[in-house]
């Protein structure tokens, strides 16, 4: 698994960068955990920034990511500070609560049967 790559540097003087507190990389793994174990998801990193956290998740090493997990701060009076993104770039689910957000890995998929 690839680990949590963090560069303070790249916050502004006087700002702490955003990260991921440790309840929520608690709901980030417990989801990552389970689709692993289903056999969706194989990989994973992290990133912390000036404005943004990011927890991306794999289908093979060296892919693009399948989903981007976000945590804007910024963002949190708006539309919510968490969002996520699609392999296309497009926001599937965005909100203020993590676990609602994550929520939108629990949706079923269906498979087409001939």
């Amino acid at each position: 698994m690839s680990g949590a790559s963090h560069d303070p540097s790249t916050a502004p003087a006087g700002r702490v960068p955003v990260f991921f507190a440790r309840r929520e990389l608690d709901q980030l793994l417990r989801v990552y955990g389970r689709l692993v174990a289903a056999g969706d998801w194989r990989d994973y990193s992290m990133t912390g920034g000036a404005d943004v956290a990011e927890f991306a998740v794999y289908a093979r090493s060296g892919d693009a990511p399948l989903y981007r997990i976000e945590k804007r701060p910024a963002l949190q009076t708006r539309q919510g500070q968490w969002a996520v993104i699609g392999q296309g770039g497009q926001v599937l689910k965005r909100g203020r609560d993590l676990a609602q957000v994550l929520r939108v890995f629990d949706a079923r998929r269906f498979q087409v049967i001939d």
